[in-house]
């Protein structure tokens, strides 16, 4: 059973940057994908970043492109979620989740880690 824990969120000001890391424990495969998705109250949660566990592609959507970086150590089991440029938009839970390749069905969801940016 694959387990997944958020950690580094915190309080930013506008402009400024956080890294959030997702530990992933329990067995993944070669077609795993883990994805950054974030929530506000009363909105759906959003798609952010994707990356293969295996290869290593990626994905953003367009509202955090340039600014954020999605990243994995795969010897430390963990995908990291680099936010610079912060924006008080960005503000939101962030969750780590895992689903298989071409599938947008999530198998595993981390417990979530609050960001908050202040303007």
């Amino acid at each position: 059973q694959v387990q997944l824990v958020e950690s580094g969120g915190g309080l930013v000001q506008a402009g400024g940057s956080l890294r959030l890391s997702c530990a992933v424990s329990g067995r993944t495969f070669r077609w795993s994908v883990i994805d950054w998705l974030r929530q506000t109250p009363g909105k759906e949660r959003e798609f952010v970043a994707a990356i293969a566990w295996s290869g290593g592609s990626t994905d953003y959507a367009d509202s955090v492109k340039g600014r954020f970086t999605i990243s994995r150590d795969n010897a430390k089991n963990t995908v990291y979620l680099q936010m610079n440029s912060l924006k008080p938009e960005d503000t939101a839970v962030y969750y780590c989740a895992i689903r298989r390749t071409g599938v947008k069905i999530y198998d595993v969801w981390g417990q979530g880690t609050q960001v908050t940016v202040s303007s």
